[in-house]
């Protein structure tokens, strides 16, 4: 479904509401934990992460600008300074994180795109996990999460070269941890959950 336009969603309310636009190496700490979530959504996971674990870092991407906006609201309801929110695509995703940064990736449902024809598309493709694993802290984590089984197979075998499967969970339990999407889709099906390590040569 199409998300409704929000009037209150423009650049210059929501570089107020500390979202980031326009890309730019960030400044981040070595000594903290950093959490980065592509395709945030509405924020719903990141901005439950961030309030429960204010000593980290969450970092949290979303290329639609009124579904970003709702993480901004977030950010300022809760008042969670340490929630960077990039409204951005995954492509660029280079250009905004340094090198040797992240401890944990989240992929939450995304776009599975089915047809094979758009398999390129996917977050979880080759190409992006090869820009993914240059931005990894020594024994960073990708966690992929999905209720589409075909994609989360074929996710699979797209780690399995690059990353070391810790886990393939066919029925993940609920957990605070969830976004709005997944509340609406356990009750018509299984959530599966793949998590790999990345070890730099």
């Amino acid at each position: 479904m199409r998300q409704r336009h929000v009037k209150q969603a423009t650049i210059e309310n929501m570089t107020m509401m500390g979202v980031l636009f326009e890309p730019q190496p960030l400044k981040l700490p070595h000594d903290q934990r950093i959490h980065l979530e592509i395709g945030s959504g509405k924020g719903q996971f990141i901005a439950k992460l961030s309030k429960d674990y204010p000593e980290d870092i969450f970092i949290a991407l979303e290329i639609d600008m009124d579904i970003c906006y709702r993480i901004a609201e977030k950010k300022v309801l809760y008042g969670l300074d340490n929630l960077i929110i990039l409204c951005t695509s995954a492509e660029l995703i280079d250009l905004w994180i340094p090198f040797e940064t992240i401890d944990i990736l989240y992929l939450n449902f995304s776009d599975p795109w089915p047809k094979a024809k758009h398999h390129k598309r996917r977050l979880t493709w080759p190409l992006m996990l090869d820009k993914y694993r240059m931005l990894f802290k020594e024994g960073g984590i990708l966690q992929c999460r999905t209720d589409h089984l075909d994609f989360f197979l074929d996710s699979q075998t797209y780690m399995e070269p690059i990353f070391t499967i810790t886990e393939v969970d066919y029925h993940l339990p609920p957990s605070p941890y969830m976004t709005e999407y997944e509340e609406k889709k356990r009750v018509k099906g299984p959530i599966y959950q793949l998590k790999g390590t990345i070890h730099h040569d």
